[in-house]
């Protein structure tokens, strides 16, 4: 080994060896995972409330010809049928019942004789139905952020389309 460069590479590769030997020989815990318990976030279990709401659900925007975004009732023909939903309180407390106020245009649901029906998701649960107009409301939310999302369901089982109005989600905040 008279050639320095030589020596000087074989030295480094020897100390890189004993490092790296030594360094994950040292450490018994290199390959584990440290684990922490998290309480799951309280699960809401909400019912039905039915009552005597406001029955009475102001117009759409694309009925009347005033949306408030030039871009809100594209492709909507406000004479086949039509999903109006009316959320009036966003901000509510733990307790509170949430009215659920809707209306169905140019449409029957399958409990007033027709074929249509509605269905509604809270936050990522499962879906639910109902078939009549008649306004209820939900109780048993937990604090927090909801999303309350209604569909109006053709006859093919399908959301019936009629530009974006046929589906509605509306946020609300549980204090």
């Amino acid at each position: 080994m008279s050639n320095p460069r030589k020596a000087g590479s074989f030295v480094c590769a020897i100390l890189f060896g004993l490092l790296a030997q030594s360094g994950c020989a040292s450490n018994e815990n290199a390959h584990t995972t440290a684990t922490t318990f998290v309480s799951p976030p309280p699960r809401q279990a909400l019912k039905v409330v039915p009552g005597e709401f406001d029955a009475e659900v102001p117009a759409s925007p694309c009925e009347n010809g005033s949306p408030i975004r030039p871009d809100e009732c594209a492709g909507v023909d406000p004479k086949k049928p039509l999903l109006v939903f009316d959320l009036a309180r966003t901000t509510l407390q733990v307790g509170d019942v949430v009215p659920i106020n809707f209306a169905v245009r140019n449409a029957k649901l399958r409990g007033d004789g027709g074929e249509f029906r509605i269905r509604y998701f809270i936050d990522d649960d499962d879906a639910r139905w109902t078939d009549s107009t008649e306004p209820f409301g939900l109780s048993g939310w937990v604090p927090g952020k909801h999303t309350v999302r209604l569909e109006l369901i053709g006859p093919d089982g399908w959301p019936y389309r009629n530009g974006n109005q046929n589906i509605v989600t509306r946020e609300i905040t549980v204090q």
